[in-house]
């Protein structure tokens, strides 16, 4: 799951959604040094990360790029994710302006801006660019999850270029996209069963 799908998989929550952006930068005990619902955000992030890593969907949609790509693939498959999202008409009901997926976008920057204070620096600098250039209402264009690809490649030192990664997203985009169809119900019915178990707990202590 990539940054569309975790933000959408904090149920509209405002301090779920921060944990749940900002959790891959955060390592280890430093996640005790933010408020409880922040906690918990973090929290569910990893959880879904870990059913998505091992669902056999998810297994499926990296074999389209496992060959070329190894352990990249899921991080690829991740990106993808977030273009079928974008353009899920369950989700985000489709019109003319792409209204409900740009909305849920700007609240979703809203809701960490109000937490600018309290985020680490290297996500801070990356949602700056996430908002001013708008990338979760975006993730609908092939052409951002392509910059996305590039992107990935850039920071990760042994990924081969990107080029191959785009024709394989071109190639097998009906598979990929029946992959998405049949995994986001089951993911999103973990996540707030997560969710709940985690508010559930945070009650107890």
């Amino acid at each position: 799951m990539n940054y569309l799908a975790h933000a959408y998989l904090s149920f509209e929550l405002p301090e779920i959604t921060v944990g749940n952006l900002i959790s891959d930068f955060i390592k280890g005990k430093q996640k005790e040094a933010f408020p409880e619902k922040i906690r918990q955000g973090i929290m569910l992030h990893r959880a879904i990360d870990g059913f998505t890593d091992t669902h056999p969907t998810t297994r499926q949609a990296k074999s389209y790029f496992r060959e070329a790509y190894g352990l990249y693939s899921g991080a690829l498959v991740d990106i993808v994710y977030d273009h079928f999202l974008a353009n899920d008409a369950l989700t985000f009901p489709p019109d003319e302006n792409n209204s409900s997926l740009k909305a849920f976008a700007q609240r979703t920057y809203e809701r960490v801006g109000d937490w600018q204070a309290i985020l680490p620096q290297r996500f801070a600098r990356l949602f700056h660019y996430m908002r001013t250039q708008d990338w979760l209402a975006n993730y609908g264009h092939k052409e951002l999850i392509f910059n996305s690809f590039e992107g990935l490649a850039r920071r990760a030192s042994y990924m081969p270029p990107p080029g191959q990664a785009i024709t394989l997203f071109e190639t097998h985009y009906a598979g990929l996209e029946a992959c998405y169809v049949d995994f986001f119900p089951e993911v999103k019915d973990f996540a707030l069963r997560t969710l709940q178990q985690l508010q559930q707990d945070g009650k107890k202590e």
